[in-house]
């Protein structure tokens, strides 16, 4: 295996003038940007349900869609992206940009459409609906909603009380490959063409015959009772994955394949007592704690969360889950980019083999920095 370069006098000057010229040495380069395995740019980092919803409340006050703008929405931006301009182009991965956005009673966000793909996690209240490619889809708690790029898609607040949402794209990708179109609608709200999709699919795994053809978006919706009445199934009769505990993966009922086709989405159940096993792979994952409390250890610092927080795990970081309740199952929904590593014949998971397969806790993350706080 050849080591280092050896830089003679010759060589540096050399270097400096093909520099000027628009050229950069592969032999120099290689191992900065040909790495012997994954080195992510975002880090670990949680969201705090408090802070969250503190400046969730002032934007409800102070932010509306009169001054312009279409959406009342914060980004949550990984620390280590803020630096990518603009604005650490929305990134909470390197591939995905996750936020959460509110919408008032009586309060319309017109139809547009883009390139980037999206996903809605219902994080509270009910009486809302998007549009979605000319179905008309009501949301609530817990429910889970895809917007496949270049679909149209609105929503309305008819309830009577502020609705939350998490959403996540696909916007540091499309950004990052110059392939962003955006587009307004030309009407201020589009035309409801499409019965309930959720009406079609009651048979749960059966296809109806008039999408024997693989669609976008056959089923917009998917209800959170019924993803958790799939997990029940699991966790009454059969053990924990040793890693992930039990997980069912929301897919596209018209080809088997993921509901959104940029971006995974799993909700997870950790019962009682589970502390699962380390493992580390390619795609980058986005937590939402929905229901309960406990840590991840991510790369041996320890990351508390509770209902209503946000988690980021990087790439190629080694993580393991823990539930510390003693009584609540936990629930966490998660986005991925699993489907484009597999798209691209890129994604591996590894398990972590030292210590039976756990981690030895060397740190605990403080929410008032950037960087763990070690213990002493």
């Amino acid at each position: 295996m050849a080591g280092p370069v050896k830089v003679t006098p010759e060589m540096e000057a050399f270097h400096q003038q093909v520099s000027k010229d628009g050229f950069e040495p592969l032999w120099m380069a290689a191992p900065e940007v040909m790495h012997r395995q994954p080195k992510s740019k975002p880090i670990p980092y949680i969201w705090k349900r408090e802070v969250i919803e503190s400046h969730m409340k002032k934007a409800a006050e102070i932010i509306s869609f009169e001054n312009g703008g279409d959406r009342r929405v914060l980004m949550l931006i990984n620390p280590g992206m803020r630096d990518l301009e603009p604005y650490g182009w929305g990134a909470t991965t390197q591939t995905l940009s996750v936020c959460v956005q509110i919408l008032l009673p009586g309060e319309e966000a017109p139809p547009h459409r883009h390139t980037q793909t999206a996903i809605r996690y219902i994080v509270e209240g009910e009486g809302a609906y998007s549009g979605v490619n000319g179905e008309k889809v009501y949301m609530c708690e817990g429910d889970y909603v895809i917007t496949p790029k270049g679909l149209w898609h609105e929503h309305e607040h008819e309830g009577t009380e502020p609705m939350m949402w998490m959403d996540c794209l696909d916007t540091p990708l499309i950004y990052y490959l110059h392939g962003t179109f955006f587009e307004g609608s030309p009407v201020k709200k589009q035309p409801i063409t499409r019965k309930p999709s959720v009406d079609k699919y009651q048979g749960g795994m059966v296809r109806p015959l008039g999408d024997h053809q693989p669609s976008k978006a056959p089923l917009p919706v998917y209800r959170y009772n019924s993803t958790l009445a799939a997990l029940k199934g699991l966790s009454d009769n059969y053990e924990p994955d040793p890693v992930e505990g039990y997980v069912v993966e929301y897919i596209n009922p018209s080809n088997g394949q993921s509901a959104n086709e940029n971006i995974g989405a799993w909700l997870q159940k950790l019962p009682v007592g589970f502390h699962g096993k380390a493992h580390r792979h390619v795609n980058s994952v986005v937590y939402h704690i929905k229901e309960g409390k406990g840590y991840t250890l991510i790369d041996g610092v320890r990351f508390d969360w509770e209902k209503g927080d946000y988690l980021v795990i990087p790439t190629w970081s080694v993580h393991e889950h823990v539930n510390t309740s003693e009584t609540e199952d936990a629930i966490l929904f998660s986005t991925n980019d699993i489907p484009i590593f597999e798209r691209m014949e890129l994604q591996r998971v590894e398990e972590y083999t030292e210590n039976g397969g756990y981690q030895e806790e060397i740190g605990q993350y403080n929410a008032a920095q950037t960087e763990p706080l070690l213990k002493k």
